[in-house]
């Protein structure tokens, strides 16, 4: 079944060179400007958008993130308002896919029936839950599946050749190769290792491998980029937001200072393999 994210994975191979993918926070630092943003991203080079479901204990992020999240919370974000953002946003970019990550006690809340069909309607494409094992898969994986929204799956250093059947067993859309032990924001250790773990998960799937956690810069982005069908940046963006705030609200700059970053993270994604 053909999607919009194999679309665009497969656009950006024939272009040679990896897919860039943005993770924002739904809500951040306000609905309004959060639109904002989400509208701008793909004029700005991102390929495929995370957006981020705010929870209140994200046991994954790290400060930026959960400042992000916190920040959305506080102006009043829910699930209802991210889903309505997407189907806004779809209505104006038919081609974007939207992926939405977080943890799975909101959409519990909200009920697996009702969100899956409410995100259909939306328009999203994919998610991402980070606290669901594979072990878990009927609870919203094998649904969303058949709803025909893909479930993407991380994998870990620590995700060896026996478990990574298990974990990509019923995954779809990419893996999510997270590059450290860790929460996000950390520094890589080895780029190195990534490229050989990389290099390993493709030897089990044919799925496009993105890496995420670290990587923070062009520069970054052209050296993952390299062995990765797609780099994954989250918290520089977050914190690029966060550092154009007044007392915690946006400003005139706050849209600019996460595509201006998102157009230096394409430049590198594009040089890549130069």
């Amino acid at each position: 079944m053909s999607t919009r994210i194999a679309e665009r994975f497969a656009a950006c191979a024939k272009e040679g060179r990896p897919a860039l993918v943005t993770f924002v926070m739904s809500g951040d630092p306000d609905p309004a400007t959060s639109e904002k943003i989400l509208a701008a991203l793909p004029g700005a080079g991102a390929d495929i958008i995370e957006f981020g479901m705010p929870f209140s204990d994200p046991m994954a992020d790290g400060p930026g993130i959960q400042l992000a999240g916190q920040r959305a919370l506080a102006s009043g974000q829910t699930l209802h308002k991210t889903l309505d953002q997407v189907k806004r946003f779809r209505a104006m970019d038919a081609d974007t896919p939207v992926v939405l990550m977080g943890y799975y006690n909101p959409i519990y809340i909200y009920g697996v029936e009702s969100f899956l069909a409410d995100a259909v309607a939306a328009g999203v494409d994919g998610l991402i839950v980070v606290d669901l094992p594979p072990e878990e898969d009927d609870e919203l994986c094998i649904p969303a599946l058949a709803a025909g929204i893909n479930f993407i799956r991380l994998t870990t250093p620590t995700t060896d050749d026996k478990r990574l059947p298990a974990v990509l067993k019923n995954t779809s859309g990419f893996v999510y190769y997270v590059s450290m032990n860790g929460i996000t924001g950390g520094a890589i250790k080895s780029n190195a290792a990534v490229g050989e773990s990389v290099r390993r998960i493709k030897g089990h799937t044919d799925l496009p491998v993105a890496v995420g956690f670290g990587i923070k810069t062009a520069e970054d982005a052209a050296i993952f980029g390299r062995d990765a069908d797609g780099v994954v940046v989250g918290t520089a963006l977050c914190n690029a937001l966060g550092s154009s705030l007044e007392n915690g609200k946006a400003t005139a700059g706050t849209v600019a200072a996460v595509t201006t970053l998102v157009e230096g993270l394409a430049s590198g994604v594009r040089r890549a393999r130069a």
